[in-house]
């Protein structure tokens, strides 16, 4: 390890910018929008065709690759000791209907590019080293998001996974069989040594502070809700205003407290209405009913939890004021996650020893590695993103900026590897 660590001190100048480029805008052709963009669905034959170009490429790695049974595709590069857990990376492949090139594309082709580039150097890790590709991760086709990762970590069942359907009634098992990645390994159990995952940031911190890496703290955790309001829809005429049951202002004034107590308890926090719907619809007539989502994040349980009680003080009050009831249904509960302190060291040395500007940061998105933190130490390494902008056919990274993240997760993984070795760390 001391040898592959020597060649490694110049790891950014190692990393072959152009080529992890060539192969990003390779992908990008699967898929590709007349904007610029990609849609590139979970299992559709597009995605079979950039899963089949992942194993093609891997397989000239001289990596082993098996897939398993809710179609994740492991990559697996030998290491000095091959009975060690593997130190893994990777990310997701599909898009959203009106995606990009770089959201968790970054991810596994950073990974192949560090397996390519450990070939160039005749570096023997000492960490077998694995880069996988995770199912349907963004949920755009099928729900849940992240349902790859999710089985993996035992947080869905196999069985209700693969009867998950489409708009169209297609399961996700008929789904998979269909383009051939119904794998035979077995999902859940597999040991992970630690987990990397590099990828854009999907928001605007990083460009606006010019820094090239974001040392990935943690995650936000998320409460959802569906909140629906009832009044009483009348003319818009011959009633008069003090007399209404009006459920869209109503809703205006729960808007309005979600802003604020988002605002109020910074850093961290975020909260969006992201859907709201008012019934009838029709101009004259006063809304009888509204029907919206609430969406809460921070990083500290405690202050989610405030956010959505000063909210619901509100709910409640304006209800009362306005002659509304409602009912407020929890959708969805992540709890705060911290990667693991290790991982996160890891990232941040391999930063400083690259010389690359840098910051802690807080992922505001879920991502594939939220579920691995919770079977082995884990990480994330991000990088600026233009305009801050992702889940768009305009989002763009600098190639420069992703040959940097790209060094970061080689030296982190290779940190990894001499750590779960009983090495010593040399990064």
């Amino acid at each position: 390890m001391n040898a592959a660590v020597d060649v490694l001190q110049s790891t950014h100048q190692h990393i072959n910018r152009d080529r992890l480029w060539q192969s990003l805008m390779d992908l990008a052709q699967l898929g590709a929008t007349v904007k610029g963009g990609v849609c590139r669905l979970a299992l559709t034959d597009l995605d079979r065709q950039a899963r089949d170009i992942f194993v093609r490429w891997c397989e000239e790695a001289g990596c082993t690759v098996s897939i398993d049974a809710v179609g994740n595709i492991f990559a697996r590069r030998p290491g000095r000791i091959p009975n060690l857990p593997p130190v893994m990376t990777g990310s997701h492949i599909d898009t959203q209907p009106t995606g990009g090139k770089f959201d968790g594309c970054f991810g596994v082709l950073a990974g192949v590019e560090v397996l390519r580039t450990l070939n160039d150097l005749g570096v023997e890790t000492e960490a077998p080293l694995e880069v996988v590709v995770w199912t349907n991760e963004e949920g755009s086709r099928f729900a849940p998001c992240m349902m790859g990762s999710g089985v993996f970590a035992e947080k869905f069942t196999l069985e209700e996974t693969l009867a998950k359907v489409d708009a169209e009634g297609i399961t996700v098992g008929d789904a998979l069989n269909a383009i051939g990645y119904a794998g035979p390994r077995k999902v859940s159990g597999h040991a992970v040594g630690a987990y990397f995952e590099a990828h854009i940031e999907q928001g605007p911190i990083l460009e606006d502070e010019r820094k090239t890496i974001g040392v990935v703290m943690g995650a936000l955790g998320q409460k959802w809700f569906d909140l629906k309001l009832r009044g009483v829809e009348a003319h818009a005429g011959p009633t008069p205003m003090h007399l209404r049951k009006d459920a869209l202002v109503g809703a205006s004034v729960i808007v309005g407290a979600v802003n604020r107590a988002a605002l109020g308890h910074q850093p961290h926090a975020c909260g969006t209405v992201g859907c709201l719907q008012a019934y009838p619809g029709s101009r004259n007539v006063i809304p009888g009913e509204v029907r919206m989502t609430l969406d809460f994040r921070h990083l500290e349980p405690a202050r989610l939890d405030s956010m959505i009680a000063e909210v619901r003080e509100v709910i409640e009050t304006t209800c009362e004021e306005h002659g509304l009831t409602f009912e407020l249904t929890p959708t969805a509960d992540f709890p705060p996650l911290y990667f693991d302190k290790g991982c996160v060291e890891a990232v941040r040395n391999a930063a400083q020893g690259l010389g690359l500007s840098h910051m802690d940061i807080v992922s505001g998105a879920g991502h594939d590695a939220i579920f691995l933190a919770e079977l082995g130490p884990a990480g994330m390494i991000f990088v600026p993103c233009e305009g801050g902008i992702s889940h768009n056919e305009i989002e763009n990274a600098a190639p420069d900026d992703l040959a940097a993240g790209c060094a970061v997760l080689l030296r982190a993984m290779l940190a990894a590897s001499a750590a779960i070795a009983g090495g010593q760390l040399a990064v």
